[in-house]
């Protein structure tokens, strides 16, 4: 019986189906990343659309904390902020507490190349997703954040 928690080759089929759409969707999303980056500007990697974007939502940040939130090591986040620097889409300013570190901030420019690439995005969600009712966006985000949080311990 399909879809009522049996196994099914190692595995239940609704988590099957579950494995099989996440697969479709980063795809996509990877897909999606690299043209929104060059959208951004021609000669940013992809992953530094996300780190954009994460400035663009929490303002500065030090890089440590950047480095943090997307899982990756000090020395990957300081290349991408030193080609970021160089583009001339973040800047770096002392930070008030500790004047030992500083924050990373977007500039200027790239707060506004990043918010037409996001209000660009955002239209095509809405194109796409123009016949789901409101609440059904609403509840597939929720569900995303539920997904996207910390792995219960144990």
């Amino acid at each position: 019986m399909q879809g009522c928690g049996t196994e099914a080759g190692g595995g239940d089929q609704e988590f099957l189906a579950l494995e099989r759409e996440l697969a479709v969707l980063l795809r996509r999303a990877r897909a999606s990343s690299g043209e929104m980056a060059r959208e951004v500007h021609p000669e940013l990697e992809p992953a530094a659309y996300g780190l954009l974007v994460r400035l663009d939502e929490t303002g500065s940040q030090r890089a440590t904390g950047l480095a943090g939130y997307f899982g990756v090591g000090k020395a990957t986040m300081s290349r991408q902020l030193r080609a970021l620097e160089t583009l001339g889409l973040v800047a770096r300013d002392p930070d008030p507490a500790d004047g030992r570190a500083s924050l990373v901030r977007l500039t200027d420019e790239g707060r506004g190349r990043v918010r037409r690439v996001r209000e660009a995005r955002r239209e095509r969600y809405m194109r796409k997703l123009a016949g789901w009712d409101r609440a059904e966006v609403a509840e597939l985000a929720r569900l995303l954040h539920q997904l996207n949080g910390p792995s219960p311990q144990g």
